[in-house]
């Protein structure tokens, strides 16, 4: 469905993002992967799907370096047709004790990266006629938490810059929608199921029950599968009218 096609998906080397890059993989588009830890994993699970991949360091809290990612990507190949904007970190704090740094680094890598990489990315989608860009916000897009403001206003805002990124595209070939998930098992989340069954001397089990049961009234995670799933979904025919969706995926968490 999407042989010819090429996706640069950001924060890909682990986590939800790997995950969307290897659905987009196995409809047959060529990967850019983007992200810190272990590299030549992600690139063999990606290629082992018969594309192309290709990787790029990019720090995505610095617009220079955005600007590199976007270049390496159309001059290795041709231009993006995908663009998911994946990269995220996650402070949890009161606002009154809230680092001023943590906030300034979360705002760059959770938002303002994506209108940087949207951007520079829309002038070849718009010249094509087709393009695709999925803006992986969270139920945090939709709703709040406690203690994280940081988190919470940098995907609310990324939640408008789809609708806005929509609706100037509205009469094109281009789409632009976010994902609102809600827990997914990642490594991260792994991490911190691990850390509140250590704190209060529980089994894995009781503390992904603990943790799930205070937000998803579905108790289930949401899986990395399941979000690509979603993408190509909007990379099909079938996605050709939905556009500025904010698409939660969250167990009933927003329905409450």
């Amino acid at each position: 469905m999407l042989t010819g096609k090429t996706a640069l998906v950001t924060g890909s080397t682990s986590g939800i993002g790997l995950g969307i890059a290897k659905a987009l993989a196995a409809q047959g588009a060529n990967i850019v992967l983007n992200g810190f830890g272990d590299v030549d994993g992600p690139k063999t699970e990606v290629a082992a799907l018969g594309v192309q991949v290709a990787y790029h360091g990019a720090d995505m809290s610095r617009p220079e370096e955005i600007e590199a990612l976007m270049s390496f990507s159309a001059e290795r190949f041709g231009r993006i047709d995908i663009l998911v904007n994946n990269a995220g970190i996650q402070h949890v704090s009161r606002i009154e004790s809230f680092p001023p740094e943590r906030w300034d680094a979360i705002i760059a890598i959770n938002l303002s990266s994506a209108f940087h990489t949207t951007r520079l990315a829309l002038p070849a989608m718009q010249a094509a006629g087709w393009g695709r860009i999925i803006n992986l916000a969270s139920v945090h897009g939709l709703v709040a938490s406690a203690e994280k403001s940081a988190y919470v206003a940098a995907k609310h805002g990324l939640v408008g810059l789809t609708k806005v990124t929509a609706l100037e595209n509205a009469s094109s070939g281009v789409t632009c929608n976010a994902i609102c998930p809600g827990w997914v098992l990642t490594p991260l989340v792994q991490k911190q199921v691990d850390a509140k069954a250590a704190a209060l001397g529980l089994s894995n089990d009781e503390a992904v029950a603990l943790i799930l049961g205070e937000k998803e009234p579905s108790k289930t995670f949401t899986t990395p599968e399941e979000l690509g799933a979603l993408a190509v979904f909007f990379c099909s025919p079938a996605g050709n009218n939905v556009r500025g969706v904010a698409w939660n995926m969250d167990g009933g968490w927003v329905a409450q």
